[in-house]
């Protein structure tokens, strides 16, 4: 699954590039019960302006009921980098 998203997500220009890790075991309380399983992380890189389009290809993609999605603020980077990341997701 996380794979699927990844590849829709970067197809569709909406991440510059997916960055899968795991596999991760999570422990955590759902629906009043103690749940074990084992997940996946993926690290979206993607811009300000298409954060909202990723959050929706992921709650429509995503199997679980809420699945975790988080952005995380950069102070800094490299002006090549960020040039990169813009062009590659460039609205169109």
């Amino acid at each position: 699954v996380i794979e699927k998203i990844a590849n829709h997500l970067v197809e569709n220009a909406l991440a510059a590039c997916c960055q899968i890790e795991g596999p991760i075991t999570s422990v955590y309380r759902w629906q009043h019960k103690i749940e074990t399983t084992t997940e996946f992380r993926c690290l979206i890189k993607t811009t300000i302006a298409r954060y909202g389009d990723v959050e929706a290809a992921i709650l429509q993609l995503h199997p679980y009921d809420q699945p975790q999605i988080t952005a995380v603020a950069i102070s800094n980077i490299d002006a090549g980098y960020a040039h990169w990341i813009h062009g590659s997701t460039e609205l169109k």
